[in-house]
C-alpha cells in the first residue's frame, strides 16, 4: 500500500475536461474531492458553509453559497454541468437524532432537488451514501445486498437518498452511482463532527486519557480520505451506473487496537480508559469491497498505520 500523499487525488483517473459541481464542497470529503477534480476539470462548489469552511477550498474554484434544498439555487449551480458529486448532507448522527426534521430536509430533500435537476441537465450524479444504511449487520463483511436496518435518522435519510439515486436511473435514465462510505478519516475533519480516529489523535497528542466507549471489542473499517476520493473519481466515469458500491478497505480493527496504534504512532504515554458504551452503537462493521473492485477498479491503497502516521504529521504541523 502507498502513502496517502502518493495516492491522494488519483491524477490519472476520473473525469477530464468536464464541468463538475461538488455540493458540500467545503466539507471534509468535499474539499479533498474538489482539490483532486480541479487538476483536470472546471469545478464549482455549492455550500451553505454551515459546517464547511472556505479556507479548505483551493483558489480558482467557482463558489456558490446557498442551500441545496432551494430549487433555484440548485438550478443555477447545476446549469451546464456534466457531473455532480453530491456530498451535501447532515454530517452528524447525533445531530440527526436531535434534529430529525432538519436531517431529513437537508439529506433527502436536498438529494431529490439535485436528482430532479440532473435529469433536466442530463448530468451524472455520484452520491455520498453511508454504511449507516445497513445498521447492525447480520454478518461481516457486509455486501451491498445486505439487509438495510438503519438505527438513526441519519442512516434512514442516507438510505432514502441512496434509494432515490438508484431509482432515478431506473425511472429517468439518469446516470447515478451511490457510494456507501465506511469510517472515513484523514486531514481536515471538522472537530465538531470528528470520528473516533481524530478524537483519539487529539487525546494522544495532548497526553490525555484515550477514552473508548464500551469494551473496545467493537470492530470498524477505517478508510483513508484519499481512497474515498479515488472511489469518487472512478464513479465519475464508470459504465456501471444505477448501482451502489461500498467504499472501505475490506479490513477491520477493534477500537482497542485502534487506540493502541494511535498511542504508538503519536509516541504518547496516554492511558487507555473505558467509559459507558454509546447507545445504539453496532458491534461490528467491515465492508465487502469486491463489487467496487470488480466494477470500478477501486482498491484501498492506504494502510491504517500509514494513514495514522500521516495524520499525526499533519496535526503536528
Amino acid at each position: 500500500m502507498s502513502t496517502p500523499s502518493e495516492s491522494d487525488g488519483g491524477s490519472e483517473i476520473g473525469p477530464h475536461g468536464k464541468t463538475v459541481l461538488v455540493t458540500g464542497g467545503a466539507g471534509f470529503v468535499g474539499s479533498h474531492l474538489v482539490a483532486a477534480l480541479m487538476k483536470r476539470n472546471d469545478v464549482r462548489v455549492l455550500d451553505d458553509f454551515s459546517s464547511g469552511s472556505r479556507e479548505k477550498l483551493p483558489r480558482g474554484v467557482d463558489i456558490i453559497e446557498g442551500d441545496v434544498r432551494d430549487p433555484k439555487t440548485v438550478r443555477d449551480a447545476m446549469a451546464g454541468v456534466d457531473i455532480v458529486f453530491h456530498e451535501a448532507a447532515m454530517v452528524s448522527v447525533e445531530g440527526s437524532v436531535e434534529h430529525p426534521l432538519r436531517s431529513h430536509a437537508v439529506t433527502c430533500d436536498g438529494t431529490l432537488a439535485v436528482l430532479d435537476r440532473a435529469r433536466r441537465e442530463d448530468a451524472r450524479v455520484v452520491l455520498a451514501s453511508s454504511a449507516a444504511v445497513y445498521g447492525p449487520p447480520e454478518s461481516v463483511p457486509i455486501p451491498e445486498s445486505a439487509r438495510k436496518m438503519p438505527t438513526s435518522p441519519y442512516g434512514i435519510d442516507k438510505l432514502t437518498a441512496d434509494q432515490y439515486t438508484r431509482r432515478f436511473y431506473d425511472l429517468y435514465g439518469v446516470e447515478t452511482v451511490a457510494l456507501r462510505y465506511f469510517n472515513v478519516y484523514g486531514k481536515g475533519q471538522n472537530p465538531e463532527y470528528s470520528g473516533v480516529v481524530q478524537v483519539f489523535m487529539q487525546q494522544a497528542r495532548a497526553g490525555e486519557d484515550i477514552t473508548i466507549e464500551g469494551d473496545g471489542t467493537q470492530t470498524r473499517d477505517f478508510v483513508h480520505i484519499s481512497d474515498v476520493v479515488q472511489a469518487n473519481l472512478r464513479a465519475g466515469t464508470t459504465d456501471r451506473t444505477g448501482e451502489a458500491f461500498n467504499v472501505g478497505t475490506g479490513e477491520s480493527v477493534t477500537i482497542r487496537e485502534l487506540a493502541e496504534t494511535v498511542r504508538d504512532v503519536a509516541d504518547s504515554k496516554s492511558d487507555i480508559v473505558h467509559v459507558d458504551p454509546r447507545p445504539g452503537d453496532i458491534d461490528h462493521s467491515r465492508a465487502d469491497v469486491s463489487r467496487a473492485k470488480m466494477a470500478l477498479g477501486y482498491e484501498s491503497t492506504v494502510s491504517l498505520s500509514s494513514g495514522l502516521g500521516s495524520l499525526i504529521d499533519e496535526l503536528t504541523v
